[in-house]
């Protein structure tokens, strides 16, 4: 079954001709302990990222998360 959030960090990365390794290492770095591809990988295949590393990750890439308000017609920046 395919993963569309790995495909679509994976997008977002390649768009800052960066790598998933170079991104965890950033994430860790920026976490203060060890975080490797292949806890990265892991947390985002199980759905088991939390929200906080999301929000990293955007940080990182130098992108805004946005919510868009379906009733009101609106978006929400966090």
């Amino acid at each position: 079954m395919k993963n569309p959030i790995l495909n679509e960090i994976k997008n977002l990365v390649a768009d800052r001709d960066m790598t998933l390794t170079k991104l965890a290492d950033i994430m860790g770095q920026r976490l203060g302990r060890k975080y490797s591809l292949a806890s990265l990988s892991q947390k985002i295949r199980n759905g088991t990222i939390p929200y906080k590393e999301v929000r990293l990750i955007a940080e990182i890439l130098n992108y805004k998360i946005v919510f868009y308000d379906l009733e009101e017609k609106k978006f929400k920046i966090s």
